[in-house]
């Protein structure tokens, strides 16, 4: 057994959905694998790579009607080779493109999601400021002022995915005049935006995530996303993505696993291969435990999202729990290959980094954790 899907879960494709997954893992394979390191340990995003993607024709997948199984299956193929495209990927297709698709006007999603999904533009969200993360629903800072057709926009934004070349960046801020959030689509060029990349990450170093600055910046009421119109409707978008994060992480403990079986079936101590020693093969079953029960929730919750009924909780259970089981695999995968575990050479370095970002962003474990405790005992614990 080479794969970590143990249960087949895979199976649940019908035949047209197998070959778009396995179009997507042979490209990350073939074309992403070899340059994965490199571009980590520069910090550098690899552009080249883009065309390739687009070939892909994933990109907006549930905009046109597919399977959310099989969105999640596309993001877990990503995850399992480099959970810095994963993230690029998830940022462009999910929170960008999922903005203007559930909040943006007719006009808007025909103006910009062909674009989008044949990925000529690229998209990004900007919600997290750099005082405002689990609490940005309440303390978001930046502001929008609406002067005749146009929107003056200020204030700041980090940890912004995709930001230093996107050409579409999604921006929440409050409306002076109400107090609501709202959604504005800042147009790469923009006068008063300007993003500066944020450096020395030790996780998903591949992506370019920025610190963000609206001066003044002036956006045409065209711009300003049609359906949103309270922070109620920017969550609609993070219970969908939260889903999404929940397969990344099943991605990347997957890669691990698969990395750690690979390396144990080779590496010899004391005149034989540790895979036959029965402390490393309990950790990786440990480790395939979790693959295992974590695939079979996000399989669930896509079923739970093609019926229309999954909620918040449902999403925020999924991110929190698979995420932590995540955490536990890619350390035992580190732990199974000593210190070969710490370097880049042997595979497993980046999954043990790039694990730590995953497991904090859209949503912390412990915020994840009070939503479904509100759900089960109808007592909001929030501060």
């Amino acid at each position: 057994m080479t794969t970590g899907d143990f249960y087949d879960y895979r199976e649940l494709l019908d035949e047209d959905e197998k070959e778009v997954v396995q179009r997507v893992r042979d490209f990350m394979v073939e074309q992403v694998a070899p340059i994965a390191d490199e571009a980590w340990t520069d910090a550098r995003f690899p552009h080249h790579l883009i065309p390739g993607f687009a070939k892909l024709d994933v990109a907006g997948l549930p905009y046109r009607g597919a399977r959310s199984l099989l969105t999640g299956f596309v993001v877990l193929e990503m995850n399992r080779v480099d959970p810095s495209m994963g993230t690029f990927f998830g940022v462009h297709n999910g929170l960008a493109m999922g903005s203007i698709d559930r909040l943006g006007s007719e006009e808007q999603r025909e103006r910009w999601l062909p674009p989008m999904a044949a990925m000529e533009k690229i998209g990004a969200f900007a919600l997290t400021e750099p005082d405002g993360g689990s609490d940005v629903a309440a303390g978001l800072r930046t502001t929008a002022r609406r002067e005749g057709d146009t929107w003056v926009l200020n204030g700041a934004k980090r940890w912004i995915g995709n930001a230093t070349f996107a050409d579409l960046v999604v921006v929440w801020a409050k409306d002076e005049a109400d107090g609501q959030v709202k959604g504005f689509v800042v147009e790469k060029g923009t006068p008063g935006f300007a993003a500066t990349r944020i450096e020395n990450k030790i996780a998903l170093r591949t992506v370019q995530n920025a610190d963000i600055a609206l001066t003044n910046c002036l956006v045409p009421e065209t711009n300003r996303l049609q359906g949103a119109n309270g922070f109620r409707d920017t969550a609609a978008i993070l219970r969908q993505t939260r889903g999404g994060v929940a397969w990344q992480a099943v991605g990347c403990m997957m890669g691990a696993y698969e990395t750690a079986l690979a390396y144990a079936r080779e590496r010899e101590q004391f005149g034989r291969p540790i895979a036959g020693f029965q402390l490393v093969q309990d950790l990786l079953v440990r480790m395939l435990g979790n693959v295992t029960c974590s695939l079979g929730m996000v399989v669930r919750l896509a079923q739970l999202q093609d019926a229309g009924v999954y909620k918040d909780e449902h999403s925020a259970m999924a991110k929190a729990f698979c995420t932590a089981r995540m955490r536990e695999a890619v350390g035992w995968g580190r732990e199974i290959m000593g210190g070969n575990g710490i370097v880049l050479d042997y595979g497993m370095g980046r999954f043990v980094a790039d694990s730590e970002a995953i497991y904090s962003y859209e949503g912390t474990r412990e915020i994840n954790s009070l939503i479904v405790g509100r759900a089960i005992t109808g007592t909001g614990a929030f501060v």
